[in-house]
């Protein structure tokens, strides 16, 4: 349950933070890469929030 109230505070600001980065300049032009961009950005988006909440359960873990 923890868990589930921590990704739902992490995954805004993982988006939040991610905004400032210009997935679209790595890729070349064109309207299928877009889509590509758009999914590469979901997975960072995934991947950097399961990180986090992972790291924040182990660190409260110690303290139980």
């Amino acid at each position: 349950m923890i868990r589930i109230i921590l990704y739902v505070i992490i995954i805004p600001i993982v988006v939040w933070g991610m905004d400032s980065v210009n997935i679209n300049a790595i890729f070349k032009k064109g309207q299928s890469n877009y889509y590509q961009a758009r999914i590469l950005y979901m997975l960072m988006v995934i991947s950097i929030s399961y990180l986090i909440v992972s790291f924040i359960s182990e660190f409260m873990g110690v303290f139980n």
